[in-house]
């Protein structure tokens, strides 16, 4: 059975990691949009910043303190959104952290401290999300956060990359169990670039110079454009940026020379000029700063909304928009000769 998803103003929406970053941005853009949120972070003051910050546009707002790699606390923000709303139809699992530094050199409780947030954060939200929509009998969307590094893994950041690799199958998965049985739901996995947020002044850095992103950057607000629009549309894979599709594209192609490429690029293009932080200044543990929607990274940082993910929103218009070019091309090359 194919969902029937809400327009996003009638919608009331779940999203995890929403302190700072891709969740900060995609909470305000759905309030400017008319749909009720609960908001999810370990930081408190943040979030009670940011509700207020809605309420007084006139949009409506409620927040959970919640630990995603805690299972009672996930239950805990679908038991709210219930009690404040009567429930939700969008759950974005968006939560997460990294860790930069070699495989051999990054510590077995760091590795696994990630998991609990980054995999089996998403797994309490999905199974939270879908046992509230097939309770409730209503069609829902389930939007989950990956990465490009979760379709092909780099040197220095092994663990994130593990970790999303683990978050893509466990999605994939839950996918096609769910259609395989009727089940109304739309589940969506977002494939983020390299994207213009505070991940790297909240990752643990085990480097000698402070974890950033080099080369181009997309914006947090072309991520939330595709989580958003996820939310309303059922889509399998939402890429943002051409560099997700196209690390994603190489990686199965040509193993080997992305893995060459990787080797050469990955340790100075995820390395700032300046020296890292502290090993314990990071929010692996203990809650980051919050309501910061950017980072501190050191390249070519793009504007606005990604032109791949338009594409994606609106397939045949690009389609069509692509045949025309090529026509009009192949016309004035035979006009000239």
């Amino acid at each position: 059975m194919n969902p029937s998803l809400k327009p996003l103003s009638r919608q009331v929406v779940v999203i995890t990691g929403a302190s700072s970053g891709i969740g900060l941005v995609t909470a305000r853009m759905a309030a400017q949009q008319g749909a009720k949120l609960v908001l999810a972070a370990r930081n408190e003051a943040a979030l009670q910043q940011l509700v207020q910050e809605i309420q007084n546009k006139g949009g409506q707002a409620t927040y959970v303190v919640a630990d995603v790699g805690q299972e009672e606390a996930v239950n805990r923000i679908a038991e709210t959104a219930i009690a404040q709303f009567g429930g939700f139809d969008t759950w974005v699992n968006n939560a997460g952290v990294s860790i930069f530094g070699r495989c051999e050199d990054v510590s077995i409780p760091d590795m696994k401290r990630m998991f609990d947030t980054n995999y089996w954060g998403v797994v309490y939200g999905s199974r939270a999300a879908v046992r509230q929509f097939k309770q409730r009998q209503i069609s829902g969307a389930l939007v989950n956060v990956g990465s490009f590094l979760g379709d092909r893994a780099v040197a220095v950041q092994s663990t994130y990359c593990t970790s999303k690799h683990a978050v893509h199958g466990w999605t994939d998965a839950l996918r096609m169990e769910l259609e395989a049985e009727g089940a109304p739901i739309s589940v969506t996995l977002i494939h983020p670039g390299r994207i213009d947020t505070p991940y790297n002044e909240h990752a643990r850095s085990y480097m000698p110079k402070q974890p950033a992103h080099r080369g181009m950057i997309y914006s947090p607000e072309a991520v939330a454009d595709a989580i958003l629009f996820s939310a309303a549309h059922r889509r399998r894979d939402m890429f943002v940026g051409f560099q997700a599709k196209a690390l994603a594209v190489l990686g199965g192609i040509s193993p080997r020379l992305t893995d060459k490429l990787m080797e050469i690029w990955a340790f100075p293009s995820q390395q700032s000029d300046r020296p890292s932080r502290d090993r314990e200044d990071n929010a692996l543990y203990y809650p980051g700063y919050g309501l910061h929607e950017r980072g501190t990274h050191q390249g070519w940082i793009r504007s606005g909304k990604s032109m791949y993910v338009q594409a994606e929103k609106y397939p045949i218009a690009a389609i069509s928009a692509i045949v025309g070019l090529g026509t009009l091309a192949w016309w004035f090359a035979n006009s000239l000769a």
